[in-house]
C-alpha cells in the first residue's frame, strides 16, 4: 500500500521529533529531573495553573519553566514573578513545542544553572488541541487541561489529546453552575477515550482540587527520585 508524499514526510516528521523527545528525557533521567507537558485549547487555564503551582510548591522544589508561545512572552513575564528560572521559547508559526525546541531550552537552563538541583521541569505547550499530543518533548508525563467552557464533547473532538493525557484536570469548575453543561458528562465522555487518566476537577479561583493537584505532582516527583535511587544501587 503506498503512501502518499504528506503521509510519509509526517511520519518522518515525528520519527525525527520522537529521537529528539527521547534524547531530551535521558538528559531529564541523568539530571533526575521529572517533566511535565503541559496542554489545552488557549484560554484553559494552564498559566494560572503554572502560576498555582509554582506559588504552593516551589519552596519545597526547585522547579523551572520551558514557556512556549508563539509570539510573546507574556506568559514568562507573569510566571518569571515567581523567581524560578523560565526559559521562553517562540515558535512564530509552529502551533506546538517540538523536542528541537525543547532541546534549546533546556541547553540554555543547563547553561545559566545546575540541572542536577532541581526536581521538576513543567513545559506549558502552546494552546492547541491537537499537534502538541503528537509531539513529544522528552516528558515524562503530559498533562491536559479542558475548562467547563469549552464544553461536554471536546475529549470525543479532540481524543488523541485526551488519550495520551496521564493526569486531566478539569479547570474553572466555578463557573459549572452557571453554564448547561454537567462535570459528569466530561469524566464519561474522558473515560470512553482513557479509562486510566488521573482526573482532578480544579477551580484556580476558589483553589477547589488544587492539593490534590499538588499531591499528584509531589507524588510523581517520588515515583522518580524511587526510580533514579533504584538505578544508583
Amino acid at each position: 500500500m503506498h503512501q502518499t508524499f504528506d503521509a510519509a514526510l509526517g511520519i518522518n516528521l515525528l520519527h525525527a521529533n520522537q529521537e529528539g523527545a527521547d534524547h531530551n528525557r535521558t538528559h531529564f533521567d541523568e539530571w533526575g529531573i521529572t517533566c511535565f507537558n503541559v496542554m489545552s485549547s488557549p484560554g484553559a487555564g494552564k498559566t494560572v495553573l503554572l502560576e498555582k503551582t509554582l506559588a504552593a510548591l516551589k519552596d519545597d522544589l526547585k522547579i523551572a519553566v520551558i514557556e512556549g508561545d508563539m509570539t510573546t512572552e507574556l506568559d514568562a513575564d507573569r510566571l518569571r514573578q515567581y523567581n524560578v528560572p523560565v526559559i521562553a521559547i517562540n515558535t512564530g508559526r509552529s502551533c506546538h513545542l517540538d523536542s528541537k525546541m525543547v532541546a534549546g531550552g533546556i541547553h540554555q537552563l543547563e547553561h545559566q544553572h545546575n540541572p542536577a538541583d532541581f526536581d521538576l521541569v513543567l513545559v506549558e505547550n502552546v494552546g492547541n488541541l491537537v499537534c502538541p499530543a503528537e509531539f513529544e518533548v522528552g516528558e515524562h508525563a503530559k498533562v491536559a487541561l479542558l475548562s467547563v467552557t469549552e464544553g461536554e464533547d471536546k475529549p470525543l473532538k479532540y481524543p488523541v489529546m485526551f488519550r495520551e493525557a496521564d493526569c486531566l484536570l478539569i479547570t474553572k469548575i466555578d463557573l459549572a453552575i452557571h453554564l448547561d453543561m454537567n462535570i459528569d458528562t466530561i469524566v464519561a465522555n474522558v473515560r470512553q477515550i482513557n479509562p486510566t487518566v488521573k482526573i482532578i476537577p480544579v477551580s484556580a479561583k476558589t483553589g477547589e482540587g488544587l492539593a490534590v493537584w499538588f499531591d499528584w505532582v509531589r507524588s510523581q516527583i517520588a515515583k522518580k527520585e524511587l526510580e533514579v535511587s533504584r538505578i544508583r544501587d
